[in-house]
């Protein structure tokens, strides 16, 4: 039998501020957890996360419902049935195949290292002001800039406000964080209706006249009959909310680690070639994305548990990523790893993420120009670093730092 574990623990504050301990508990005690009477379950194993993921056929990415934290503390579904559009990540195959090609060529790795001349140059702009001031809120000065700008130009959008596109990136995941009441989450869901609108005149001025962007290859697909407005629209938005999202909690998670290791930060100095491989275990140890979630759409087995149909999972991405039967010493930076991208950070199999090119090449080249530029980079003593209230989403709310000059 599952052991007794309290279904509010899953949503606590000081849990989702530093969930390692409860993953640990869940790995050892509850591989398959069922939190009790919610139809909610949690898979929290390398082996397992990697195996339902593989499962596409029994742990559906179509998304069917919505989690809020009820009065008691304890996560509560929204469900909204067939009335979501499933794109991209919440499509299963074949459509999630025909999604994935139409986007795909304008994401390859090729496309995306043209784009690094302009991350460096947004970098050092950035870093330039940062340095001037000293002690900066680094997310607000430089982790949340250089990904909002960069997925924007990728995508192809024109009169972009970055600060419009930025709150919509979050409050995109926001509604996937699980810790919002259930009023708060019907007001996050009336907002988004906002960049729905603005995205609509995006794609509407891109089909009569399709460049070659990312939105010129959505556009494309409308006029081909791959996928509807509606559809064209979503996936627009899923690729703003991911870029948006992705690398701006991966660039925050990277320069906390730094900030508390001079030594690693001295060694990336003198090493610059192992900044790629720094930037695999900052994404291994705190994954941007905690979570993703499946539906279920027939009654199924997971480590001897079973899974009635119409349950929720949640394959728990940042517990298979410090699984001592998987890594030796999960919880520590080692550059030596001999396989550094094992990790799920970007998911697995099919829905694997197309933008995990363009996530590392940012925080490469970021974490590059920072270092270079820096003799030191601590946290300031004065004001601690804060965490986005999400069980999904792992990114700084605030990260303030202190910059030293070289």
């Amino acid at each position: 039998m599952t052991p007794e574990i309290s279904g509010t623990l899953l949503l606590d504050p000081k849990v989702i501020d530093d969930p390692h301990p409860f993953y640990r508990r869940l790995r050892a005690q509850a591989p398959v957890w069922e939190i009790p009477g919610s139809g909610l379950f949690t898979v929290s194993t390398y082996e397992l996360v990697a195996e339902a993921a593989g499962r596409v056929e029994d742990f559906s990415s179509n998304l069917r419902c919505l989690l809020y934290r009820d009065s008691a503390g304890l996560p509560c579904s929204l469900p909204f049935g067939e009335a979501g559009v499933d794109v991209l990540a919440t499509a299963d195959p074949p459509m999630h195949a025909l999604h994935r090609k139409t986007v795909f060529p304008e994401l390859v790795a090729k496309r995306m290292a043209e784009l690094e001349p302009d991350i460096v140059d947004i970098a050092n702009g950035c870093v330039t002001r940062a340095l001037d001031s000293g002690t900066v809120e680094f997310m607000t000065e430089i982790g949340n800039i250089v990904p909002i700008t960069m997925i924007s130009r990728l995508i192809g959008f024109h009169d972009s406000n970055m600060d419009q596109l930025l709150s919509a990136a979050f409050d995109s995941t926001a509604m996937l964080g699980s810790t919002l009441s259930y009023d708060e989450l019907m007001e996050l869901i009336t907002r988004t209706g906002e960049i729905q609108t603005w995205l609509a005149d995006q794609l509407s001025t891109a089909v009569k006249g399709p460049g070659g962007d990312l939105l010129g290859a959505v556009a494309r697909g409308v006029n081909d009959g791959v996928f509807g407005d509606f559809e064209a629209t979503g996936i627009l938005h899923t690729l703003l909310s991911a870029g948006g999202e992705s690398t701006t909690s991966l660039l925050g998670n990277a320069v906390r680690l730094l900030a508390e290791d001079p030594d690693l930060q001295e060694h990336l100095r003198q090493n610059p070639d192992q900044i790629p491989r720094f930037v695999e275990e900052a994404l291994r140890l705190e994954p941007p994305f905690r979570y993703h979630m499946r539906s279920v759409p027939k009654d199924t087995t997971l480590g001897a548990v079973d899974i009635p149909a119409g349950a929720t999972v949640l394959l728990l991405w940042g517990a298979a990523n410090r699984d001592t039967a998987e890594f030796q010493r999960p919880d520590e930076v080692d550059l030596q790893r001999q396989v550094p991208r094992l990790h799920v950070a970007f998911g697995r199999g099919i829905h694997h993420c197309v933008g995990a090119p363009l996530a590392r090449i940012e925080a490469r080249n970021v974490l590059t120009v920072l270092l270079e530029r820096t003799s030191s980079i601590t946290l300031d003593p004065e004001h601690a670093p804060r965490w986005v209230n999400s069980l999904m989403v792992r990114r700084h709310e605030q990260l303030p730092v202190r910059l030293v000059a070289r």
